[in-house]
């Protein structure tokens, strides 16, 4: 398998900019490729450390997510290290959605439950 190259070090990633709160799934298109967060929701956690929230750029296609390769666990410490726009958001219930708008501003989405 080929290793992953993050955008972000550890010592980059290491210091805390919020308080714990567990794992979250996020896409490659942020992490690997630096695009910016453009879509999140966050469902009901599938377990203790999960927070429920997933991340993506807003461009992955159904291919590029059936494909476990392209998705990692990370802490949301972490991923806020990628964007920290996320960061006024991350206390919102579960079954909530933010998308970008034309301002590259993040406004509430209809929550799309996707066991259905």
């Amino acid at each position: 398998m080929k290793e992953k190259n993050f955008l972000k070090s550890l010592e980059e990633i290491e210091k805390s900019i919020i308080p714990p709160m567990g794992y979250a799934l996020v896409t490659d298109r942020i992490t690997v490729d630096g695009k910016q967060i453009g879509y999140m929701y966050r469902e009901i956690p599938d377990n203790k450390q999960d927070t429920g929230w997933r991340f993506f750029s807003g461009d992955e296609d159904e291919d590029y997510l059936d494909n476990e390769i392209n998705l990692e666990v990370m802490s949301v410490n972490t991923i806020a290290h990628y964007d920290k726009d996320i960061i006024p958001f991350l206390e919102s219930p579960y079954e909530t959605a933010f998308g970008r708008n034309e301002a590259n501003d993040f406004v509430e989405e209809e929550f799309q439950n996707t066991e259905d």
